[in-house]
């Protein structure tokens, strides 16, 4: 039979999916910890594996060189920025991602941003202390919202806008101009966006490009009125400079999913209190982590039996030097 790993810690509790691995004749194997695996963890569980349903754990060029049997990272969700992809390309590994948690991310921005701006924590502490902080809270209605790429989640996120009455701005280097001219967004610089929105929600892909993009210089661009949101990859912010602009209240708070290095252990962030944090869970709830995990099944057991869905994988060039 054919090994796959289950890597993914959320999916280990659901069933779904299993079905459709283990009717085409596959073996699912789980690792030892329920948790996200280190770098020496996930190369001692990846021996034997034929396709992995992957996590955030790190897919590095010493992974792939170790695991010979190793043909498929089916990653859980769209983010696949903890897979060496240059050395999985080198390998013969296809890396595929499993769209289907955009709904789910959006609908736990504006959690964040609701916990934010009706100062809910702050209220939940001082009841429970035996105060009555009953003092005005900022409506949502009529305040800027601005996107920080306008893909599928960020067109989640801009349609709940519409809902709340927020204007939308958004900044995006390969716009959809129908969408954007039927939901009445305003395409504008970065620059233009940070001076301007009162809630900054970022949808962008943490590669080259983005890394550490939103720093010091964006983040002292904003009204000290303003909320940053990020559900979308830590390492896209610099978080030594987003930890300055709180504690010095630069800007009001951040509502962070998504971090620097996870789990977050013993950082600044914690300490303050203008911030909401939540443990990268933003794409994770139940009904999306079962439709994107059947969908990475589907997905392997079609490579698996000689299929190439090319609209999931990410290095299509590895086609023609795919493992067998």
């Amino acid at each position: 039979m054919r090994r796959v790993l289950v890597s993914a810690g959320t999916l280990r509790n659901l069933q779904r999916y299993r079905s459709i691995l283990l009717d085409a004749g596959c073996e699912i194997v789980f690792p030892q910890a329920p948790r996200q695996l280190t770098e020496d963890e996930i190369l001692a569980e990846l021996g034997g594996v034929v396709a992995v349903l992957a996590g955030s754990e790190p897919y590095t060029a010493r992974v792939l060189a170790a695991n010979p049997a190793l043909r498929i990272i089916a990653r859980i969700g769209v983010g696949y920025d903890s897979v060496d992809l240059a050395a999985a390309t080198a390998h013969g590994v296809a890396v595929t991602i499993s769209p289907g948690n955009h709904e789910a991310v959006a609908e736990h921005t504006f959690g964040l941003i609701l916990a934010l701006i009706k100062n809910m924590l702050p209220q939940d502490r001082l009841i429970r202390a035996g105060v009555w902080p009953r003092h005005p809270t900022h409506p949502l209605r009529g305040r800027t919202l601005g996107i920080v790429g306008l893909g599928r989640i960020g067109k989640q996120v801009a349609l709940r806008a519409a809902a709340f009455r927020m204007p939308v701005l958004a900044a995006e280097p390969a716009p959809d101009h129908e969408f954007i001219a039927s939901h009445g967004i305003r395409l504008v610089p970065h620059e233009t966006l940070f001076a301007e929105a009162d809630v900054v929600s970022l949808h962008l892909p943490h590669n080259p490009d983005t890394d550490k993009l939103i720093d010091r210089r964006y983040l002292s661009l904003m009204k000290p009125t303003a909320y940053l949101i990020n559900t979308a990859r830590g390492g896209v912010v610099n978080e030594p400079d987003l930890i300055d602009a709180l504690e010095n209240q630069r800007i009001a708070g951040a509502g962070l999913d998504v971090f620097a290095r996870e789990p977050l252990g013993d950082s600044p962030l914690t300490k303050l209190d203008n911030v909401v944090l939540t443990a990268h869970t933003a794409g994770v709830d139940a009904q999306a982590s079962e439709d994107m995990a059947c969908l990475a099944a589907q997905t392997v057991v079609r490579m698996l039996a000689g299929d190439w869905p090319g609209e999931f994988v990410i290095n299509p060039e590895v086609r023609a030097t795919a493992r067998r």
